[in-house]
């Protein structure tokens, strides 16, 4: 405890680290604030917004805002899906490929073009929410300048939310719209444990202490998860460059076990609802249909599992493949002097690198299965769904990411002001540590 409060002292002793920290609060602060801001023309009270499958992994990202119609409703998903949209261009198209690789104006054209894809991108979702979410008895003024005039706010209220990402990570700490998307998950967390405990009663407070001992270990597991790493050795060549003798070092070639992240499973749910959304469509014209549709919909059973997971494996090893590529790794090892030794420089150490990845992925994709549908087990054991989301899936992932790198980065001030690290044991280990993706 004396060592925990003496770091606490430290971190605020250094002006820069606590003007970042203070700044952070700030901008979190007012994302929180502006969730809670109702859309004009809207009356909260008649609100009934069903959130039930990707809808509800969006509401969780948005830390309800989604399901209370606010100002924040689309919240930072939008310049997700564009900046997902531009990376996957980046690897399909070689006009954005020679952008990406014109150094810092590639990089700078390449945001231009995420940030006005996001607006066309809000636009769109926020008609189709405003038609489908907002009935018209919640409705205060007229549809039509009701929807306008919305399709306006939400998109201001996105490209706001961007901005204080963006100012996040410029004037605080951590990577800001991670971190957004962080809180908005976080906020849900104390309602969740206070509904478990109310649901659980006196009588069973034992099993609500299990419960959260579990959740503790669920959580060790996913840190194991996020960082664990395959390090290849690397020499370097010995150079003479002038009169000196440079190079002949050896480093490590870290290779994540799961170096997809969470995108397998933002994907696989995102296919999940498809099928369900037309089958619950033709619900009632057919017994077949309405077997159909409890089986895409209903995430405790076991067939909606084993298709997760099988979806999360398959698609891990997809986002794997086209985001770490042996061969462009081989070759600026080959420029830069370096060789794995034992293996020869070019398509041999291509090949190294392309048969070592996809043993370390299968257990990485199997993990990240099974972290993906512990929540449905969770449920099954008599937990609360507000609970158990927290036992695994997208959530718990990126809670775990964002507070390691945010951690790293507050080991990082402490380590150059010649303090001790936030871990006796070792220096924390962020995200941001191996192959870039």
């Amino acid at each position: 405890m004396n060592r925990f409060i003496e770091t606490i002292k430290n971190i605020f002793s250094i002006e820069e680290l606590r003007t970042r920290i203070l700044n952070t609060l700030l901008f979190i602060t007012v994302f929180r604030l502006g969730t809670h801001i109702v859309l004009p023309g809207a009356d909260p009270s008649r609100l009934n917004v069903q959130t039930n499958g990707l809808l509800g992994l969006l509401d969780a990202f948005v830390g309800g805002a989604f399901s209370k119609a606010s100002i924040f409703a689309l919240g930072i998903m939008p310049y997700i899906s564009a900046s997902i949209a531009i990376q996957l261009l980046t690897l399909a198209l070689p006009y954005f490929q020679k952008m990406q690789k014109e150094g810092e104006s590639g990089r700078k054209k390449l945001n231009q073009i995420t940030r006005v894809l996001t607006i066309a991108v809000t636009a769109v979702q926020a008609i189709t929410y405003i038609r489908t979410t907002i009935p018209a008895e919640a409705l205060l003024i007229d549809r039509t300048l009701f929807t306008i005039s919305s399709v306006f706010v939400l998109t201001a209220g996105t490209i706001f939310c961007m901005w204080l990402g963006e100012r996040i990570t410029d004037k605080g700490i951590g990577n800001g719209i991670s971190m957004i998307i962080m809180i908005g998950i976080v906020s849900r967390l104390p309602g969740a444990i206070i509904g478990e405990a109310q649901s659980r009663g006196t009588s069973s407070i034992f099993i609500f202490f299990l419960e959260m001992v579990a959740l503790f270990f669920v959580i060790m597991g996913a840190v194991l998860l996020t960082q664990a790493v395959r390090r290849i050795p690397i020499q370097y060549a010995k150079q003479v460059v002038g009169n000196k003798v440079v190079g002949g070092q050896r480093q490590y070639l870290p290779l994540k076990l799961n170096a997809a992240g969470v995108m397998p499973i933002i994907f696989a749910q995102a296919l999940m609802f498809i099928p369900g959304f037309v089958f619950q469509m033709g619900a009632e014209k057919s017994e077949t249909m309405a077997t159909l549709n409890s089986l895409f919909q209903d995430y405790t059973s076991w067939p909606y599992n084993l298709l997760f997971a099988f979806l999360i494996i398959v698609f891990t090893f997809f986002y794997t493949a086209i985001s770490v590529n042996p061969t462009q790794i081989s070759d600026d090892m080959k420029r830069s002097g370096g060789f794995i030794p034992g293996v020869k420089p070019g398509l041999a150490t291509s090949e190294y690198i392309g048969t070592v990845l996809d043993h370390i992925t299968l257990p990485g994709a199997v993990m990240l299965a099974v972290v993906a549908i512990l929540p449905s087990f969770a449920s099954q054991l008599g937990m609360t769904s507000a609970f158990a989301s927290f036992f695994g899936g997208t959530s718990l992932l990126i809670m775990v990411g964002v507070v390691l790198d945010t951690l790293q980065q507050i080991e990082s001030y402490l380590l150059m002001r010649r303090y001790e690290g936030l871990m006796q044991s070792g220096r924390v280990k962020g995200r941001t540590e191996g192959v870039t993706v």
